[in-house]
């Protein structure tokens, strides 16, 4: 793009300074009562023959009805909190209307139509306005007519990604905004949801093959991963979306995971992997707990006294000891009635 074509996008939005539209108001309803009393002396003028007169207050009062008040009436605007007007004047950027309230703006001046209907965002087919075609133009037309400066939400639909190691993941993300620059949202993009919803679908795929879906037990145990690091996933996220829709004048307050799962074809084998991991740290844990609870008997047996055990006798006790505390099933007990030698 070259100087000439950058300086004719614009770059910051104006804040429109416009008068308030009660005196406006007021000023056309005085001036419709008139029209009427006007029209109505012109026909009892033109019946006593006063012909001039007459067609003169017939002709004021039709052209006051035909013009000034249409003109009056249509720059008249309503605003309600968090919402605006991108307003033109023959093609031209003006500034935008901010700020709840009723005002009064140059009739000639037009309002840009929002390219989509903002509450009907459910995934990456937002743009499908079926529904709101079904309701009719009118009503289209005066939803698109005010950009919206709510704090939205943007979901995506789930995606298949490959993930640092290569394997393809399930995974959704939560988007978080809000229109932070007008002027940008409506002429430097040409639909600005349709172009977040893009790019969070490429920074998604960005970010997923950085991580690993979970991090490897042989591994540092600092190792970030898709599951274990959802922080820095979220920051990195909306950092990443943030850079690519700055020039759309959004802003991204947070982006988050709302899904995360392998994919059907691997999900029973990572499942199976993910058992045998839980196994044999459950293993390594009563492995531990049971000699301490061996080391703890026979220091307690040799302090108090209670039998004298030699070398094999003690690996004998150890043996069976560990064979009860570490068993899948309950130890089935033997009593022996004779001696020990």
């Amino acid at each position: 793009m070259n100087e000439e074509l950058k300086s004719k996008v614009p770059s910051t939005e104006i804040e429109l300074k416009a008068r308030n539209g009660m005196p406006f108001l007021l000023l056309n309803i005085l001036g419709i009562i008139l029209s009427i009393a006007l029209f109505i002396f012109g026909i009892v003028y033109l019946e006593k023959e006063s012909f001039v007169l007459g067609g003169m207050m017939l002709g004021l009062a039709i052209f006051y009805w035909c013009l000034p008040m249409i003109l009056l009436f249509a720059g008249l605007k309503v605003i309600r909190p968090n919402e605006s007007m991108v307003m033109t004047l023959f093609g031209r950027y003006i500034g935008t209307l901010k700020g709840e309230g009723f005002y009064f703006v140059n009739p000639f001046t037009t309002a840009i139509p929002v390219p989509v209907n903002l509450s009907n965002q459910d995934g990456v087919n937002i743009l499908e306005q079926e529904t709101a075609a079904a309701k009719g133009a009118a009503a289209q037309r005066a939803v698109t007519k005010k950009l919206s400066l709510k704090t939205m939400a943007l979901s995506n639909n789930k995606q298949k990604v490959n993930d640092q190691q290569g394997n393809p993941i399930i995974i959704s993300i939560v988007v978080i905004w809000r229109v932070a620059d007008t002027a940008k949202a409506m002429f430097d993009v040409d639909n600005f949801v349709e172009y977040l919803s893009i790019q969070c679908d490429s920074a998604l795929r960005n970010i997923v093959r950085l991580y690993p879906y979970d991090a490897a037990d042989n591994e540092d145990a600092n190792e970030k991963s898709l599951r274990g690091s959802s922080q820095e996933i979220s920051t990195k996220l909306s950092e990443e979306i943030q850079s690519k829709v700055e020039v759309a004048g959004l802003e991204i307050l947070e982006a988050r995971i709302t899904h995360l799962a392998y994919a059907p074809e691997i999900a029973a084998a990572m499942l199976q992997r993910q058992q045998a991991s839980a196994i044999v740290d459950a293993r390594q844990l009563i492995v531990e707990g049971a000699v301490g609870m061996v080391e703890m008997a026979l220091k307690e047996l040799n302090a108090q006294g209670i039998v004298d055990l030699d070398e094999e006798r003690k690996a004998a006790m150890v043996s069976n000891l560990l064979v009860v505390l570490c068993g899948n099933r309950d130890a089935q007990p033997v009593v022996n009635s004779g001696s020990l030698y």
